[in-house]
């Protein structure tokens, strides 16, 4: 919303999933927000646009789900324009100080409260389990640089409970 918002009428923001239940879902909240994108059920991996075509791709929440992140990260350089830029906003590592409090909330809390609030317990301990098995910031950082992205940048936010990775594409 805050993309489609930003380059008005005279840009264009593409909406886009693997997973059309999910992509059906956000299409419907930007409805209820009076925003109509183009939305298309798509494999980053594989991504149907031309070279160089896009200023701005982004993925939230979204990197830590996909089988292969180093050809997704590829991808998304491959259709960004020179000087283009990337925005990964994912789960990541949290401050050492933070670690032991955090494996104890995200193993032993989230999955109750999954249960108690969401009636999926299943899918909270996964969470917990997928934002461990992604890589951590620096290791990310890495992968786009080996992506081809001339530079990145991080920025932890939560104490780098989530941390934004910036590319650009030189």
């Amino acid at each position: 919303m805050a993309f489609a918002r930003r380059v008005g009428p005279g840009g264009t923001v593409v909406h886009t999933d693997i997973n059309e239940a999910m992509l059906r879902e956000g299409r419907n909240r930007l409805l209820d927000h009076g925003l109509v994108l183009p939305t298309l059920v798509c494999d980053a991996e594989k991504l149907p646009f031309p070279d160089d075509h896009f200023d701005i791709v982004s993925v939230a929440f979204g990197l830590r789900n996909m089988t292969h992140k180093d050809a997704a990260l590829a991808e998304m350089r491959r259709v960004l324009k020179p000087g283009g830029k990337l925005l990964v906003l994912e789960f990541s590592r949290v401050a050492k100080p933070l670690e032991k409090a955090y494996d104890w909330y995200s193993f032993k809390v989230l999955p109750v409260l999954g249960r108690v609030v969401a009636k999926d317990e299943d899918s909270y301990r996964y969470l917990a389990e997928s934002i461990r098995m992604h890589p951590g910031q620096e290791e990310l950082r890495q992968m786009m640089k080996a992506a081809g992205f001339g530079h990145v940048d991080v920025h932890n936010l939560s104490a780098g409970v989530v941390a934004l990775h910036l590319g650009i594409k030189c």
